[in-house]
């Protein structure tokens, strides 16, 4: 939401309902479009675009569009000219370990901060942010990812991350949903709580206010919250690990099942390391396709127990396939093709998956400056403190069961 629209005393959804702002459309899935003003519509699946809906694509867009897009290459190339340089520089001075120590992630994310406050000091921020394409950044990346993972890690993650995902979403959902329940939250802004914190974020919320039919600035608080809590984590969790003395598959399979979006646990699974990162995309990417089953439930749910409305269209099988992360079956299909290649061409073939993996590591730098970009503050001054609460606690539990699951269910696996 932008600052004019922001209100204090009171929970998301008291008001008449605002459009979608661009911080709602960090790593989602379905873009929200043509909602009545009573609450969010059902997620069209063509409606993909990232601008405000109430901005026409004339010329004057597309001008805004193209400078917001060469913000975004520019801070990506800076970020990986600092990347190959700062640790040549670091070298023999006190600093060499540091230097060396960070990578790309940190970078791009910090120089999408720093570009969020020129941007928006500049008075530009929102006239560009329809380059701030997040979910086509870090989708494309990981799909790419795919490619360097061999389809046998994939195979013998799966029963692990399977359970894992299971187990991980249905404590964390019904905790998040009970708790927020004893805060005295509306339902709808459990549901949009309690699917962010549990699945995957931003695309969790952006799928369960379609079933819920949630009103716009729940949505956009809770993608608020996603944001600001999911940062610190892609930094945080990798240091935790290193203290822990967790395992490079455990590591990965806490940071997977943890951080709420899937672009800041590919960064938090890169700081960890090239294996940890490839668990911790598995078993994110199994949440991510487990989204489908929850937001088909809740569609059911509030259609037959909460909203109980006369002729309500009841939710059917094609609900499943429309929330459904398509990008999965990219990911799987990268790692298939990659796996034949290599054993076709042998180490003839290595040379090829190299320049697909520093492409990967372009897209997600992309994303990664772009979530920087992105972050807005404002929202979350208009609800209190209770969802802030909630988020927080359901936040420290899922560390908690994630670290316990990842320990028992991955505890001898190795990549």
């Amino acid at each position: 939401m932008t600052a004019d629209a922001t209100r204090t005393g009171s929970e998301p959804g008291t008001t008449d309902a605002p459009r979608v702002d661009d911080e709602t459309r960090v790593e989602n899935e379905t873009h929200v479009d043509g909602a009545p003003a009573d609450g969010v519509g059902e997620p069209s699946s063509s409606s993909r675009s990232t601008e405000p809906t109430n901005v026409a694509r004339d010329g004057t867009f597309w001008a805004w569009t193209a400078l917001g897009l060469l913000v975004v290459l520019g801070l990506a190339a800076l970020t990986r000219y600092l990347e190959q340089n700062v640790p040549a520089w670091a070298e023999g001075t006190a600093v060499e370990d540091i230097g060396a120590a960070i990578e790309y992630p940190v970078y791009a994310i910090l120089l999408g901060l720093l570009g969020n406050v020129a941007v928006t000091l500049l008075g530009w921020r929102d006239r560009i942010a329809a380059a701030f394409r997040t979910e086509f950044f870090i989708k494309t990346g990981l799909v790419l990812l795919g490619a360097s993972i061999n389809l046998a890690v994939i195979a013998s993650a799966a029963g692990p991350a399977i359970a894992q995902a299971i187990l991980l979403i249905s404590g964390v959902f019904l905790f998040t949903w009970w708790l927020a329940g004893r805060f005295g939250l509306d339902d709808k802004l459990r549901a949009l709580l309690a699917s962010a914190v549990s699945i995957c974020g931003v695309s969790a919320a952006i799928a369960a206010a379609g079933a819920v039919r949630a009103r716009r600035e729940q949505l956009a608080y809770t993608a608020s919250l996603v944001i600001v809590f999911a940062l610190p984590s892609i930094f945080v969790l990798p240091w935790l690990a290193d203290v822990f003395g967790l395992s490079d598959a455990v590591a990965g399979a806490w940071i997977g099942g943890n951080i709420d979006t899937t672009a800041a646990v590919t960064a938090a699974g890169a700081l960890a390391g090239e294996e940890a990162l490839q668990i911790a995309s598995i078993v994110k990417v199994t949440q991510n396709a487990l989204m489908g089953v929850v937001a088909v439930a809740l569609t059911a749910y509030f259609t037959l127990r909460v909203e109980r409305r006369p002729g309500a269209a009841r939710p059917g099988i094609g609900e499943l396939w429309t929330r459904f992360p398509k990008f999965v079956l990219g990911f799987i299909a990268a790692s298939v093709i990659a796996t034949w290649y290599l054993d076709s061409a042998g180490a003839d073939g290595k040379a090829t998956i190299a320049i697909v993996n520093d492409l990967r590591v372009w897209f997600l730098i992309l994303a990664f400056v772009s979530i920087g970009l992105e972050v807005r503050v404002a929202s979350l001054r208009e609800a209190g403190w209770r969802p802030v609460a909630v988020f927080a606690s359901a936040t420290v539990f899922n560390l908690a069961l994630a670290l316990a699951l990842a320990s028992l269910l991955f505890r001898n696996f190795s990549v």
